[in-house]
């Protein structure tokens, strides 16, 4: 019998996913633990491995193919010993479509299309098309009715879409065409050319959580100044020692450390509000923010206030290229207790970050630069750094950040602290 291979929840908020592409081909033979695809989740895109055995017999719903149900039947696997020929894809699309339809795009095709069922991607008088070919078609007007499907069952898929010539098309109904997207969309204001670009599912939910984040969570933004120049002398004699050891310590590891200790020493700025009560964290987790071609993510070195420096620089190279691959796994970025974004390196002096919920509380940090500073009382040339903690209020009293922002200079001018 047939396996019927479902679109998986590969995080545990994950409800859809866009299949972003498939990694075999019907006739392949599939073994347990091969990559098959990979597919795009409210996170990242990650790769979906075969747990079934067997050969490929049907891709159900095509690469490209937006807002997929977890539980949806993607593709099915012939057995050993089945005919991988003589299985179909489902007659139905469990492919939920990106959107709701258009009053009007549920009303029959034009009875002038006499093409056969099956290669004009028709059932009775349903056209069959994958979600993307659906939507590529309205936004081109290009009628659906009119086109000969090349996927499984004569499915219309993007391909087939892209390479009609819209002229030759029947138009679309009048109706759907002033309810589809372009046209829905506002007027270019500044009457300037634009390249319009969908948004991916992880800028979707970057763009939902910020504008929660800002609605709900009532922001205090506390800035200190942090002489650089002691850590900078700390992390070149490190450096120079750990060189046999191929590791070589950012200013950015020592800074994540900083925050981890100063969380250890001022605990009252490790919780997270929940309503009706706090979470106090008895561990350090640190999100970092990492800039992906896909998007922000925050990949976490847990406990880094009991890690030592060395194993904070590794572990942070390899998640940080691995969310720049798109294959971080959740548990390596869902969670953590404080976040830290460093933008630096950049050159940005100084910027107020927005929380990551649930936690409470995100440090800013501004780059290093050479200005006039008093040391002991005298006035001298230092590389300074601003830093801007952004504290949830309803959790983080002003004074409580204030002693953590005091503790974390403290750490940063006084580095020894962070080797003991």
């Amino acid at each position: 019998m047939a396996i019927e291979i479902k679109m998986p929840a590969l995080s545990p908020t994950m409800e859809e996913g866009t299949l972003a592409r498939w990694l075999v081909k019907v006739g392949d033979t599939i073994q347990s633990g091969d990559i098959m695809a990979e597919i795009e989740t409210d996170k990242a895109t990650m790769e979906f491995e075969a747990v079934d055995e067997g050969v490929m017999a049907a891709i159900v719903v095509e690469e490209g193919a937006e807002n997929v149900a977890v539980g949806s039947v993607i593709a099915m696997l012939a057995e050993e010993g089945e005919d991988a020929n003589a299985i179909s894809a489902p007659s139905e699309n469990t492919a939920p479509a990106p959107a709701p339809a258009p009053a009007s795009s549920d009303a029959p095709a034009p009875a002038a299309s006499s093409a056969p069922a099956a290669s004009s991607g028709k059932s009775g008088d349903r056209v069959i098309a994958s979600p993307l070919a659906k939507r590529i078609a309205e936004q081109n007007g290009v009628d659906l009715s009119s086109l000969t499907g090349s996927g499984p069952n004569g499915r219309i898929v993007k391909a087939d879409v892209e390479n009609a010539d819209a002229s030759d098309a029947a138009p679309a109904p009048a109706a759907k065409s002033a309810a589809s997207p372009a046209a829905a969309q506002p007027a270019n204001d500044f009457d300037a050319p634009f390249e319009e670009q969908k948004l991916n599912n992880v800028r979707k939910v970057i763009a939902r959580r910020l504008t929660e984040a800002k609605q709900e969570i009532p922001h205090i933004y506390l800035t200190v100044d942090v002489r650089l120049d002691p850590l900078l002398a700390l992390r070149k004699q490190l450096n120079a020692s750990l060189e046999a050891d191929n590791v070589k310590l950012s200013v950015n590891d020592l800074i994540i450390k900083a925050l981890a200790r100063s969380l250890q020493r001022e605990p009252q700025c490790n919780v997270s509000f929940q309503g009706d009560v706090m979470h106090q964290y008895t561990r350090e987790d640190i999100s970092v923010a990492v800039a992906a071609p896909t998007g922000l993510i925050t990949p976490i070195i847990r406990d880094a206030g009991r890690k030592g420096l060395a194993e904070i620089s590794k572990e942070m190279k390899e998640l940080a290229g691995k969310a720049r691959d798109g294959k971080l796994q959740p548990h390596e970025y869902q969670g953590g207790t404080a976040s830290v974004s460093n933008l630096g390196m950049f050159g940005t002096k100084q910027f107020d970050a927005v929380i990551n919920p649930p936690q409470g509380m995100i440090l800013a940090v501004g780059a290093g630069e050479q200005r006039p500073y008093v040391v002991d009382g005298a006035l001298q040339v230092a590389t300074v750094m601003s830093v801007t903690g952004s504290f949830d209020h309803r959790a983080i009293d002003g004074v409580d950040g204030a002693k953590l922002l005091d503790q974390f200079r403290s750490l940063i001018e006084n580095p020894m602290g962070l080797v003991v």
